[in-house]
């Protein structure tokens, strides 16, 4: 590895611009209301120039010498422990850093239209600019340490940004949910580093890769688990996924940062980054696929059921990041696929939730997708962007997620015995139900009658906001064609992720991506007839008992409810009444014992001669009485 030269030796920038925007927003009080909006849009898309000149710097280099570190200080001289502050500036790294500041700074445009009238609207600004800065660390660390700082600092961005408007309880509570939550995944976070520094010793990248031969088995299984839990957290994968719906309460340009650039994507880098590892422990690796398997699969049932625009849209999110886990799984044959999936879901995903933002301005914050309908007509560039979204989210042939998401089902194809048959087979069934739930959301919201009430009166956004998704929907619809067919995002990422392996699907490539496209058809098929040419009933029916329990998000609360928050409040009761009665109850009991005795031997303390001589006519009878017993 190289020391950075050129411009990758002020890659340190891209952390310091947007965080330096967060501190000057949040300390220059409101004499910046007006200005402090445009400085964090500005330097944000500062830290995107700085980014973009470092891939050109890598690209004309050899593949072999695109990764160079970045020494910045020493850090932890502790014993054992001597480890320096630095980033790593590779392949990977930078590719996340191209859509973190470009996705993050076209959000930051549009909020400027969306959060216009926000009265706090400078203290929003400064919260996005440190979940940018944040998410930068993150990615551009070049230790699980460094790695974990940025870790929290999304934590805490979006704890701010989720409870943004925390005068609602309702919100301040899915803040609250979403940080307890991430803090679970946090555990698995430490204890990888605990059992990597225990066996190694080390907790830079480059060590841990290099110790990584010769390891034991167990060891790697534990690190791989621990790691994966971690992932949980962050990308919202089974069982910790109940977070990301509520998430919803936040500004809807925090949701698109959140589901598109930032805070779920975390996970999936982590993964992919220690893919060493992984790739060294088959266990470890086929519980990865297992959890995106179960999550990709819970998304899209859930998404089925929704009413709420933005939760609709969430649930796809959770299962579109469930077929990057699992693409990650399946280990060398996925992980670079893992990452384009990634790059056009922030495109597509940003755009369509941006989209619902401007359904929500011209449809004074509804959300019930079953009082749109017809938008079509009012709304024609929301429409046509948030358009080109669905359809390269359903792998509409030609389209971004047509590329990417093909290649994840085609490599859970591959393989020997029952694997490739059921996570294939999930991945290929959950790509039809994509079809028609996202199919019935977009049918919903812009086609079929209007059912908006008189009161409402839908308009199309400024171009503050218009101009954003404009931009998306291009990368939308045509940045898979890009990376994909020319193999551009593999060949990029092979020096990090290793080669790509050339499998064998179970089911040919040619006939699997022919039934890819025929399960499409046919969901987008039913959700026309259901949603487009039959009426849309204002009030939802009851529905089947797999309905409900979709609309229910398949009991994640409740199981949450027995499986943690019952016991843990039986248990805090139990130790709570052990302290108070046993504890407490044990030295309590002790002093009011010695208390009272105290009390009692006072008062046979009177100074009279008469009592003091009873006292001990009465001792040497005690005393006579018990040595006549015992004669």
């Amino acid at each position: 590895m190289h020391d950075a030269t050129g411009v990758a030796s002020v890659g340190w920038l891209m952390i310091a611009l947007p965080l330096l925007g967060a501190a000057v927003l949040l300390l220059g009080g409101k004499a910046l209301d007006k200005a402090g909006p445009y400085l964090a849009v500005l330097l944000s898309w500062a830290a995107f120039v700085i980014g973009l000149l470092i891939v050109l710097q890598l690209h004309g280099r050899g593949a072999e010498e695109r990764s160079m570190h970045l020494h910045l200080y020493s850090w932890i001289p502790a014993g054992a422990l001597n480890l320096d502050a630095g980033l790593l500036i590779d392949q990977l790294s930078t590719t996340f850093v191209l859509l973190i500041t470009f996705v993050g700074s076209l959000i930051m445009v549009y909020s400027l239209g969306y959060m216009e009238h926000d009265p706090d609207k400078r203290r929003f600004f400064a919260y996005l600019n440190l979940f940018v800065a944040s998410m930068l660390l993150l990615v551009l660390a070049d230790s699980y340490v460094l790695l974990f700082v940025g870790w929290e600092g999304v934590g805490l961005a979006s704890y701010l940004l989720i409870g943004f408007w925390n005068w609602n309880p309702a919100y301040a509570t899915a803040a609250n949910k979403a940080f307890f939550l991430n803090r679970v995944g946090d555990m698995g976070m430490i204890l990888a580093m605990a059992i990597m520094f225990w066996a190694w010793g080390k907790l830079d990248f480059a060590g841990v890769n290099a110790a990584v031969a010769g390891t034991g088995k167990g060891t790697l299984l534990a690190i791989g688990l621990c790691l994966l839990v971690a992932a949980c957290g962050k990308s919202a994968q089974f069982p910790l996924q109940s977070w990301l719906g509520d998430a919803m309460a936040g500004p809807t340009p925090v949701s698109a940062l959140i589901h598109a650039a930032t805070m779920v994507t975390a996970g999936v880098y982590l993964i992919v980054r220690s893919n060493v590892i992984f790739t060294a422990s088959e266990n470890a690796r086929l519980a990865v696929c297992i959890v995106g398997a179960i999550t990709l699969a819970a998304g899209a049932i859930i998404g089925c059921a929704k009413d709420d625009l933005k939760k609709a849209l969430a649930a796809s999110t959770m299962s579109q990041i469930g077929y990057m886990v699992l693409a990650a799984g399946l280990g060398p044959v996925g992980y670079a696929f893992a990452i384009f999936h990634l790059v056009t879901h922030g495109f597509f995903k940003a755009g369509m939730f941006l989209g619902a933002g401007s359904v929500m301005h011209g449809m004074n914050d509804q959300v019930d997708m079953r009082r749109f309908g017809g938008l079509s007509t009012v709304m024609k560039i929301t429409w046509v962007t948030f358009g080109l979204g669905f359809l390269a989210i359903i792998g509409f042939p030609g389209l971004s997620g047509f590329w990417s998401k093909d290649k994840i089902i085609e490599s859970a194809f591959v393989g020997e015995g029952w694997k490739p048959w059921v996570f294939g087979l999930t991945a290929l069934l959950a790509a039809g139900v994509t079809a028609f739930y996202m199919s019935r959301l977009f049918f919903m919201t812009f086609m079929g009658k209007r059912r908006w009430t008189e009161d409402v009166h839908p308009h199309e956004s400024p171009l503050t906001m218009t101009v954003p998704m404009m931009i998306l929907a291009v990368g939308s619809a045509f940045l898979g064609l890009i990376l994909g067919p020319t193999n551009i995002m593999t060949d990029w990422l092979e020096p990090v992720v290793g080669a790509h392996e050339e499998g064998h699907p179970v089911i040919g490539q040619y006939p699997l991506m022919a039934i890819t496209v025929v399960l499409m058809i046919i969901g987008v098929a039913i959700a026309w007839k259901m949603y487009w040419r039959d009426d849309v009933p204002i009030t939802p029916p009851v529905g089947s008992a797999l309905t409900q329990a979709a609309r229910r998000d398949l009991g994640q609360d409740d199981l949450n409810e027995a499986a943690f928050q019952r016991p843990g409040l039986h248990l805090t009761r139990s130790l709570v009444f052990f302290d108070n009665k046993v504890v407490d109850g044990g030295g309590n009991g002790l002093a009011a014992g010695i208390g009272g005795s105290s009390a009692r031997l006072k008062k046979m303390q009177n100074g009279y001669v008469r009592s003091y001589s009873l006292t001990m006519l009465l001792g040497v009878v005690a005393i006579l009485g018990a040595w006549w017993v015992v004669q």
